[in-house]
């Protein structure tokens, strides 16, 4: 065998014991007439020691030839250490080495192999194999690990069944582009990847399967960020026979579970709060609750005045932001200029500083007097040492300029902790939101979201008021999960393809299989679908989920190590009856 121990469980119990190692060198010290060199595995790192009084000659000369990444294996004695290092498992103990066996030369790497290495995100997105062996790298795959094996632990011990569900699909309109797959067999045809696995989940409770679940990979063609993949795995769960409340209580349950083994933490309480409630008091439907600045609707102490910016405005709106009172006018003008970026889009911005003697001082107190600006506070909750800052325009637009503001400010005053986790339910979405581009409306989550059973009588009259048997899951301001209360009945499911827009004959070729499989007996069902790529970085104290997938793709949609995206041959765009018609 390879190794009777790996690099990281040998201390000083073992001490005189006779042991085989391999891995990696990760550095080498030759002081001469004694080397050491410090192998590292998956493990840990356990120092060797070559010492020429000690050591047979062509040992101890050929371990002055080792470079760094060297794979190689490992014959010796395990003997205490003189200079002991107390901040790794193995810093009590050394390995005299009797035997060294070179398994595989390596090339000097791009980047040091290193915790804090110098190697910037490109080189190592096109050497990942190489960044795999960094601890931080190496210590999420391992932590994502953790995170689906507790998943799948929590949810097979109430009965839930993980089924695997096909990947070459059709191509239906669920939102986002799908990536498509030529048919060699079905000339003219193509199979779809899928968004996700929303209509076999639901075939497969009109199958009986009652509680399914699924680690899986679902497949979007759309502009990425940090956060987002082409590539991205969900865990996927429905259940039949279920209500609203029924499938909130299981995945609170997963939630608390993966907060308590994963983290060690306790969280009691899941606040469930209204989509509009979120959007008018956060401007956001996924709020982050670790920290107040809430909004403050001012039209009635701001409008009516002889201020004619705010007089204009459909919105009003504004936070208290905690002890920055004392903000100079620099920083204040530097966050006027950072709303005013293309990203947030807002034409400027108001301020009242909230003195510690309960005067206001505020840029446009021509226009508005202390009892004025007394509103103000009390309506965002301010106090003295605060500062208010006031942003106003078109309803939806502002609340989303001042939410990114928000989020900002909660970043640069460090109430964004990592380590602290507050989740929360967002219920109560619309069911439909208006295309102004298409002229029509379309399902805010999916078409075979169930409306509320009191607002069917709105699809009618005013469709954008129907609320849907929807709910998110928030945590730290991310949506980590989302599903609905699923259509089960065929003339409720036509009845939501005609108010999206679609014919008869456009539902039927599209969604027939589901709409024949509701004739059967399907029962009343729902579900939810967790982002494991996101919930794993949160979990993780990182903003970004790239650390945690194996092999990511870039921001252009690049996998630059295998260099895909690449141009296939022509006998194979031949052989599937493509030609290309590509244009400059």
């Amino acid at each position: 065998m390879y190794r009777s121990h790996n690099c990281g469980e040998l201390n000083a119990s073992h001490i005189n014991t006779e042991v085989t190692l391999a891995g990696w060198v990760q550095k080498s010290r030759d002081k001469g007439f004694m080397n050491w060199v410090d192998l590292r595995d998956r493990y840990g790192i356990t120092q060797l020691i070559f010492d020429e009084s000690r050591s047979i000659k062509e040992v101890f000369e050929a371990a002055k030839t080792l470079g760094r990444e060297y794979v190689i294996q490992v014959k010796g004695t395990v003997i205490e250490r003189e200079a002991k290092n107390k901040n790794i498992p193995t810093g009590e103990i050394e390995i005299l080495v009797t035997e060294l066996n070179i398994l595989n030369a390596a090339l000097t790497p791009p980047f040091t192999i290193e915790d804090e290495t110098d190697g910037g995100e490109d080189i190592r997105m096109k050497y990942r194999y190489l960044d795999i062996r960094r601890n931080p790298v190496k210590n999420s795959l391992l932590f994502r690990h953790k995170v689906a094996m507790e998943v799948r632990k929590y949810l097979s011990d109430l009965d839930f069944c993980e089924v695997e569900t096909p990947y070459l699909i059709k191509s239906t309109p669920e939102g986002a582009r799908d990536f498509v797959v030529p048919s060699r067999m079905n000339e003219g045809q193509f199979y779809a990847l899928p968004q996700s696995p929303q209509t076999f989940k639901q075939l497969l409770m009109v199958g009986g399967m009652d509680k399914y679940f699924q680690i899986v990979k679902c497949f979007r063609d759309e502009d990425l960020r940090a956060d987002r993949q082409p590539e991205f795995t969900q865990i996927d769960c429905e259940m039949a026979f279920v209500e609203q409340e029924d499938i909130l209580n299981v995945f609170e349950g997963l939630t608390r579970h993966l907060l308590k083994e994963i983290k060690g933490i306790e969280v009691d309480k899941f606040p469930r709060i209204t989509y509009d409630y979120a959007m008018k008091t956060y401007g956001n439907d996924k709020p982050d609750i670790r920290f107040g600045m809430e909004f403050g609707e001012l039209n009635e102490f701001a409008q009516h005045k002889d201020f004619p910016v705010f007089n204009a405005a459909e919105l009003v709106v504004g936070i208290a932001v905690p002890g920055a009172g004392n903000y100079t006018r620099k920083e204040i003008d530097a966050l006027i200029d950072w709303v005013k970026r293309p990203q947030v889009g807002a034409s400027g911005m108001v301020y009242a500083k909230c003195n510690d003697d309960g005067t206001f001082k505020s840029s446009v107190d021509k226009f508005y007097d202390q009892e004025d600006l007394t509103n103000w506070a009390k309506t965002t909750g301010a106090k003295p040492g605060d500062m208010i800052f006031v942003l106003s325009g078109p309803a939806d637009k502002t609340r989303a300029q001042l939410s990114a503001l928000r989020m900002e400010l909660a970043t640069r005053l460090g109430l964004r902790n990592p380590a602290e986790f507050a989740p929360l339910w967002v219920v109560d979405f619309p069911l439909l939101e208006f295309d102004e581009e298409s002229g029509r409306y379309h399902a805010m989550h999916h078409p075979f979201t169930s409306p509320k059973p009191e607002d069917m009588h709105l699809l009618e009259t005013n469709p954008g008021k129907v609320r849907a048997n929807a709910y998110d899951m928030v945590l730290n301001g991310n949506e980590i999960g989302g599903g609905s209360i699923r259509i089960h009945d065929k003339a409720t499911q036509q009845l939501m393809f005609k108010y999206l827009g679609f014919t008869e004959e456009e539902a039927k070729a599209q969604f027939g299989f589901l709409m024949d499989a509701f004739q059967f007996g399907a029962p009343p069902h729902g579900g939810l679908a967790f982002g494991l790529d996101r919930l794993v970085a949160i979990l993780g104290g990182q903003e970004t989920i790239r650390d945690f997938i194996a092999f990511p793709k870039n921001n252009s949609g690049r996998d630059v190590m295998i260099d895909a995206p690449s141009v296939i041959d022509e006998s194979q765009l031949k052989e599937l009856h493509i030609k290309l018609n590509l244009t400059n």
